[in-house]
């Protein structure tokens, strides 16, 4: 069955759309990136699909309960990190856990969530605000954990986190996938996104532009993997040998290198192939596939300036003052 399931779904704010006819389909199970700018409709969906918001038309689907009506089945089975969640400074990690743990009705082991999120026990005797961004989100993260959800749906779990922190968060969600959980997170952190999801969906004006894998988007935009080959022999006598493979194309000869633009996978096989046949004897292969900074652009109008300026926020905050723990 599919995680989540929405049809026409639509929240207008009287003449402000903040998401138009959203029909998305998450399956059981996978990992599922919701990737957009900021003011897009990301968090005002997850709003509708926890019943925080109620939309203006359309329906939608939680683990097979109708969005609105069974709400109260749908909770149990949810966990949520939401964007901007509060800690309290004063209480320690581990309270913050059986506060949730009593807030459920779950029996949950709090040591064993404290574990789980890569928290020790030292940090879980620790108040909270003593702990770093990353901590914090860990813990956030656990709490949303307690009664083992089926369903994890994440608002920006990576905003504010150095580069450290974001490849924390991805462990986790990759450690959590592992267990089953159907994860639903939404970000504009390109780099978070890339390296965990099974798919995508792309929104942009409250408008959803594209649901696919990362490598289904490359191959629909196009714009082409670059492919180079270091050769033994000068590279302008096989320049008209790799420009006759169907799929590649922009080919140019430099020394004993080959640089063209490849449009077919396929055809990365086939140009290595047409070389060895020519009596070419390729000594390196470097391939750069198209990245998802170039895939955003063109699916939301440029709209990523955003994501890249919170990666290199980031970076120079983890070179200024060190990772978090």
């Amino acid at each position: 069955m599919t995680a989540i399931e929405t049809s026409g779904l639509t929240k207008t704010y009287g003449d402000l759309v903040a998401v138009d006819d959203l029909n998305l389909s998450v399956e059981k199970g996978e990992v599922f990136g919701f990737l957009g700018p900021n003011g897009a409709g990301k968090s005002t969906t997850i709003n509708m699909l926890l019943d925080l918001t109620r939309p203006s038309a359309g329906s939608a689907t939680v683990l097979g309960y109708d969005a609105q009506t069974e709400a109260d089945a749908i909770s149990p089975r949810v966990g949520v990190l939401p964007e901007g969640f509060d800690i309290y400074p004063r209480l320690s990690g581990r309270r913050h856990v059986e506060f949730a743990i009593e807030t459920k009705d779950a029996d949950n082991d709090p040591d064993a969530i404290i574990e789980r999120v890569g928290l020790s026990a030292d940090d879980a005797d620790r108040p909270a605000g003593d702990y770093s961004k990353g901590m914090c989100q860990r813990l956030a993260t656990g709490m949303a954990l307690v009664g083992d959800p089926d369903l994890l749906i994440m608002d920006e779990p990576s905003s504010g986190l150095d580069p450290h922190g974001i490849r924390e968060m991805q462990d986790l969600v990759r450690a959590e996938a592992e267990r089953g959980t159907t994860v639903f997170f939404s970000s504009h952190i390109l780099q978070h996104v890339e390296a965990v999801c099974d798919r995508v969906g792309v929104l942009n004006d409250g408008e959803l532009v594209a649901v696919d894998t990362i490598e289904g988007l490359r191959e629909d935009i196009g714009g082409g993997a670059t492919m180079e080959l270091t050769l033994v022999e000068a590279a302008a006598g096989l320049r008209e040998t790799a420009a006759s493979i169907a799929g590649i194309t922009d080919v140019v000869a430099s020394d004993h290198a080959l640089e063209c633009t490849v449009t077919d996978p396929a055809a990365k096989a086939d140009l290595v192939i047409a070389l060895d046949d020519a009596g070419a004897t390729i000594e390196d292969v470097r391939i750069d596939d198209v990245s998802l900074e170039t895939l955003f652009t063109a699916l939301t109008n440029g709209d990523e300036s955003e994501a890249a300026t919170e990666t290199e926020t980031a970076s120079a905050t983890a070179s200024e003052s060190g990772v978090a723990r």
